[in-house]
């Protein structure tokens, strides 16, 4: 008789929680699985839901790279450039500032400069704000602006902060990705968009050392192309720096 009471008290729970605050928030726990495609590009899965970030084609930095063709629920883009914001894979594509909802999801988009120029050579790019299997994440894989007053109070503390940290001329070097950590103060992060070994032709950005020098006395757990995160992470900050 106890586990279909406590299961009748979650269904209850759940039931209340919609009519009050518009759907229930259990359904968002329990964690999600992340798997890296190179570059700028995630896939994360969780809470019901699919969410590819910046898929792209392997041209520049991203040459030789294995284009994400899968089917997801939702596409992220931090812009339309070929190497963060191709149209190879299947599912909703967001790459406009805005507020959204998509099947229970609520991703808020907002503006950066794409460049050290005020967004004059490469335009703006779109940080992301959502929450999905119980945790807060903040994508910041094609930015290169210094954050704003309002940029931090729209981000808050993200559980998980995914950044780019490669420099060049249109992400952030080192230095300045290890800036913005500093000032959101995430408990997760992930870097974003640097380079494996020798650079392609072209290309202008470098390795991950910088940024990791850069957060010297951090904790780094390094992982392979694939790894869970759990909902229940403490607020110590920790590099989940993956392979």
């Amino acid at each position: 008789m106890l586990a279909p009471f406590k299961n009748l008290r979650i269904y209850l729970l759940n039931l209340i929680l919609g009519v009050v605050f518009g759907g229930p928030i259990l359904a968002s726990a329990g964690g999600v699985d992340i798997t890296n495609f190179g570059h700028s590009a995630l896939l994360i899965k969780g809470g019901g839901h699919t969410i590819l970030l910046n898929p792209f084609k392997a041209v520049g930095c991203a040459s030789g790279l294995k284009e994400p063709q899968v089917n997801v629920d939702v596409i992220l883009a931090s812009s339309e450039l070929a190497d963060e914001g191709a149209r190879v894979a299947k599912g909703i594509f967001l790459v406009q500032p805005g507020s959204y909802r998509v099947n229970g999801l609520k991703l808020e988009g907002f503006s950066g400069a794409h460049d050290r120029l005020g967004g004059r050579r490469f335009g703006q790019a779109t940080l992301w704000q959502w929450r999905q299997g119980g945790l807060n994440f903040a994508h910041l894989g094609g930015a290169v602006a210094p954050l704003s007053s309002e940029d931090k109070i729209l981000l808050g503390r993200p559980d998980v902060l995914i950044i780019a940290v490669g420099g060049g001329d249109k992400v952030y070097n080192g230095a300045e990705a290890a800036k913005v950590v500093k000032d959101l103060n995430p408990k997760r992060v992930i870097p974003v968009q640097f380079v494996k070994g020798i650079a392609p032709k072209g290309c202008d950005q470098t390795g991950v050392k910088p940024f990791l020098d850069a957060m010297d006395g951090i904790e780094v757990q390094a992982t392979g192309s694939n790894f869970s995160l759990s909902n229940k992470i403490n607020g110590q900050i920790v590099i989940n720096f993956m392979k």
